[in-house]
């Protein structure tokens, strides 16, 4: 079993496995699975009233973190991935916090040790905008690029 110590970091994986590529799925949709559950009706945009209405407003739902945190990658998916992007407006980081807008720090990156499950990482988009100089050398340190 793959393990990622990072859960934002694994998070930009399943934005580019999941959402862009579509090579990892089903799709999550937090919405229908809070439907499914019975715990919201269908219509409108359940997992947005579902934050709202149970405190969790710019907070991860719990159920999108059980959900992500085991879902299983394998290592030869995880091997396609040569390019990751960091930006705000992720399909993952809404289906995480529906009402989340960017503002805080609740999807930063804290800890690079997941570079090693990504054996063909080459590129990380939008690093030089959010990660700190600390981060981007390790990057560097790896033979990754960045948008210098």
């Amino acid at each position: 079993m793959t393990r990622f110590t990072d859960f934002n970091f694994k998070l930009l994986v399943i934005e580019k496995l999941m959402y862009d590529a579509e090579t990892l799925g089903p799709k999550f949709d937090l919405g229908a699975h809070l439907v499914e559950l019975g715990l919201m009706k269908g219509g409108g945009d359940p997992a947005y009233w579902y934050s709202r209405n149970n405190g969790l407003a710019f907070k991860v739902v719990p159920l999108a973190r059980d959900y992500f945190e085991v879902l299983e990658i394998s290592p030869e998916l995880l091997a396609t991935v040569e390019e990751l992007l960091l930006d705000g407006g992720h399909r993952v980081y809404e289906q995480c916090s529906p009402k989340w807008d960017g503002e805080d720090d609740i999807f930063d990156v804290r800890s690079l040790d997941d570079l090693r499950l990504l054996p063909n990482l080459k590129h990380i988009r939008g690093a030089d905008d959010y990660w700190s100089p600390q981060l981007l050398e390790i990057l560097h340190q790896h033979g990754i690029a960045t948008d210098d």
